[in-house]
């Protein structure tokens, strides 16, 4: 499996929603990592959900959510 490096961690459903929609668009591929884990946490949304891409991907990713303003962790 190629290596993945995490690109933005965020609390934020909506922001999340966002993210995905940037990086499908300019075809960057991406898995969400933790997304399931809102079934331990009861759905309070205190842990991060990752977005995470392949080492490849990270520069053109990274450029793309700083051209956004979207490149930081909440």
């Amino acid at each position: 499996m190629p290596a993945m490096e995490c690109l933005v961690k965020t609390t934020d459903p909506v922001r999340l929603t966002l993210l995905q929609a940037l990086l499908s668009d300019a075809q960057i591929p991406y898995q969400i990592f933790d997304q399931h884990i809102s079934s331990l946490e009861a759905g309070i949304g205190v842990f991060p959900r990752r977005i995470m891409v392949r080492t490849g991907w990270l520069r053109p990713s990274r450029n793309l959510l700083a051209d956004e303003g979207q490149l930081y962790d909440d």
